[in-house]
């Protein structure tokens, strides 16, 4: 299969595909240089089969243990840093942003993103808290990470890739761990974990907390309120029931506090300075999650789960501000209903102190003289301002998702696998303010895929999911690949795939209007008023369609320890969502397209026993119609690693993480962190510190986001016993 004829690539990388392709014939290396008989690493995210790397239909990114703990990440988004192709995108101190290639810089609309195969994306308003999910660092074993559509395993939403946080079992994490760790910007986490076992059982419990201030000044050398605390709490527990069958229960549970740096500027001239908000107008956010897993092994060829989650997600804030009086009349709120643009002008001639109508139909000119007259009646003259109105928003949101899955692996034959199931999911969004109540979403989704060894060298790989949800017409989402293996640790690959996205609750049906109550002095007579500007989604979005093509490279040279892929793809997106979702300028469509075409690498080096180099590189050439997926899609980013161990417990790790465009800002860092381990008795103690420089000299991802200093410090105590 070849990629696109429109996709134009780099010589340098289709000549290394040719000489690597050249391996199939002899001509470079002979079976006799790999041991197969060794235990080839495997993956699981790519097709739910597990998989050695060179086999997998696409891309996939691993991050061990000991990467991420050499990193020194505080948090989820850090750490995805690593991926090719991944671009974090901080909004404040407490908001980030994870997208892969690009697009929109506000939302993670198009990944999914899974903690031990339990989804967190939340449908309700295509988000994924990214600084709020609620699993620690240190309970994290492995990030596997498909890099491309993964629909048909995953469903709508796995547009662009899959993200699979995969923490530690139970049973490897027996004993005591305490960590606390300090550092500038107001740093001050903290973790404890106990982990015992039982006959045919085992349990981890883990506490832990996060706190940190987070930027220090806005574009405009204001103070910037984004400081974060949360807390956490996450039980595991396996149990074999008899030898083939076993129970595995998660229960994850987190509250924090986000502060939000909302400046509220009034349309209307009023005669108070802007009202900011004190600590209650903070975001305080409280998820739930729990999981039960039953596993069932009929025999070596044949095994079924039955997994079941339910979660919630609390968003709650409620905050005051001031407005003029006049934005809280109804007449003016149906002249916006009609007419946003007419609204515009009219507010223009107001600012201008014009008190007639600007030139319209007779019923926008209607309604316009109308909501003057309430303005003439609220103006005073002297100081050339309307009066105004203190009162109370509530921007509560809730959801919900209750999900139940079957999964059924068998092995027909030496040469074909399958891998098939079932699943219902049921969504649920509740908000006053963006949806004006609850709404709902039922989805089925039906799935199967088999893997087909031809002979020794070939491997045909396909499947689709079928995918019904209640607000959409059923979807179809095929991929078919083709891998060859020139030895069971180097393959080639060519893949097709199509993947759907399917817009949430929020961009297809929002009710967007704010209820203000408590309002001081009555506004127009009113206690309790709806603000006039408001905003409904279409409701007749469709879902976004992409179009997938890729060739790639996975070898592992297992006598100089070195791991590599190559990745060429082109992608399309067609009904792409792309419009921002503001209350002012409320228009998503399908009408957008994206383009994307390029290379990625990444290459992971064992040099001997003390010594790892690890590399990652994306070039991505774009044609986007919409100027916000413009904008953020670098041409060029990549990250670049060295981890040591120096001996007597002493190791460190350097990496630099580089992208030429981050939301029109270049961003460079370079990161530090240095361990020594002592032992103590039967004990182990890890004093650690990291050191983060920037290179660059400009905001990070947005103008409001700036630093004091452009270095950070942070120091960690670790004790296992």
């Amino acid at each position: 299969m070849a990629i696109h004829t429109r996709a134009s690539l780099p010589l340098s990388l289709l000549a290394s595909l040719a000489s690597l392709a050249s391996l199939a014939t002899g001509e470079v290396l002979g079976d006799d240089l790999f041991d197969n008989g060794q235990t080839m690493p495997e993956v699981l995210t790519a097709t739910r089969l597990k998989q050695s790397p060179a086999a997998v239909p696409g891309s996939v990114t691993v991050l061990d243990s000991a990467l991420i703990k050499a990193s020194g990440a505080r948090s989820l988004p850090e750490l995805l840093r690593l991926v090719p192709g991944m671009l974090v995108v901080p909004q404040s101190g407490n908001l980030s942003t994870v997208n892969y290639h690009g697009s929109s810089a506000n939302q993670a609309r198009r990944m999914q993103v899974l903690v031990d195969g339990r989804s967190v994306y939340r449908a309700g308003f295509a988000q994924v808290d990214w600084d709020d999910i609620p699993v620690a660092i240190e309970d994290i074993e492995r990030i596997e990470v498909f890099r491309g559509p993964n629909t048909v395993s995953y469903g709508a939403n796995a547009l662009m890739a899959v993200i699979n946080v995969l923490t530690r079992a139970p049973r490897d994490s027996h004993g005591t761990r305490l960590k606390h760790t300090r550092g500038q910007r107001g740093i001050n986490d903290w973790y404890a974990s106990n982990g015992q076992g039982w006959e045919n059982g085992d349990m981890r419990l883990s506490l832990s907390g996060l706190q940190d201030d987070g930027f220090d000044h806005d574009g405009e050398d204001n103070d910037f309120r984004d400081s974060k605390r949360l807390n956490r709490l996450n039980l595991s527990i396996s149990q074999e029931l008899d030898a083939t069958q076993s129970l595995d229960w998660q229960l994850a549970l987190k509250e924090g506090t986000n502060q939000v740096d909302n400046r509220y500027e009034p349309i209307f001239p009023i005669a108070v300075q802007p009202w900011e908000q004190d600590s209650d107008s903070d975001v305080r956010a409280r998820d739930f999650a729990t999981s039960l897993r039953w596993n069932l092994d009929f025999n070596p060829e044949h095994s079924l789960y039955v997994q079941s989650n339910l979660q919630q997600w609390e968003r709650l804030r409620q905050w005051r501000a001031c407005e003029g009086q006049l934005a809280f009349s109804p007449q003016l709120g149906r002249l916006w209903a009609r007419s946003p643009s007419y609204t515009n002008r009219l507010s223009q001639h107001l600012e201008a102190g014009n008190f007639t109508p600007p030139a319209g139909t007779p019923e926008q000119m209607t309604l316009a003289a109308q909501v003057l007259q309430q303005a003439a009646a609220t103006y005073d003259p002297t100081t050339g301002t309307l009066a105004h109105s203190c009162g109370l928003i509530n921007e509560d949101a809730r959801e919900s998702r209750f999900d139940l899955e079957i999964q059924d692996t068998y092995s027909v034959s030496d040469d074909l696998r399958l891998v098939s199931g079932l699943s219902y999911r049921h969504d649920r969004a509740d908000s006053e303010v963006y949806l004006n109540g609850e709404l709902s979403r039922d989805t089925w989704s039906l799935f199967s895929q088999f893997e087909w060894r031809i002979d020794q060298h070939w491997l045909l790989q396909g499947g689709a999911m079928l995918e019904d949800a209640s607000t959409h017409s059923p979807s179809l989402s095929p991929r078919l690949a083709l891998n060859y293996l020139i030895t069971p640790a180097h393959g080639l690959r060519a893949v097709y795939s199509e993947a759907v996205r399917t817009p949430d609750m929020f961009e297809n049906h929002a009710d967007w209007q704010y209820r203000v109550r408590d309002l001081r002095p009555a506004a127009l007579g009113q206690s309790e008023a709806y603000y006039f500007a408001t905003a409904a989604g279409p409701g007749n979005l469709e879902q976004e369609f992409m179009r997938s093509r890729e060739l790639g490279y996975n070898g592992h040279f297992s006598d100089i320890g070195l791991t590599l892929d190559v990745k060429l793809f082109y992608d399309e997106i067609d009904n792409m969502i792309s419009e921002p979702l503001r209350v002012y300028q409320f228009a998503p469509t399908n009408n957008n397209h994206l383009r994307l075409k390029g290379a990625e690498s990444e290459l992971n080096w064992q040099l001997g026993i003390r010594d790892r180099l690890r590399l990652g590189y994306a070039y991505i050439d774009y044609d986007a119609s919409h100027r916000i997926d413009r904008r953020l899609t670098p041409r060029n980013s990549g990250s670049a690693g060295w981890l040591r161990d120096w001996g007597q417990g002493w190791s460190s790790a350097l990496f630099y993480y580089g992208a030429d465009q981050l939301n029109e800002y270049r961003f460079e860092r370079l990161d530090l962190r240095v361990a020594k381990r002592i032992a103590i008795g039967s004990a182990a103690l890890e004093l650690a510190g990291v050191m983060q420089q920037r290179l660059d000299d400009e905001p990070l991802s947005w103008q409001e986001n700036n630093h004091d200093e452009r270095h950070l410090l942070y120091f960690s105590a670790e004790l296992e016993f």
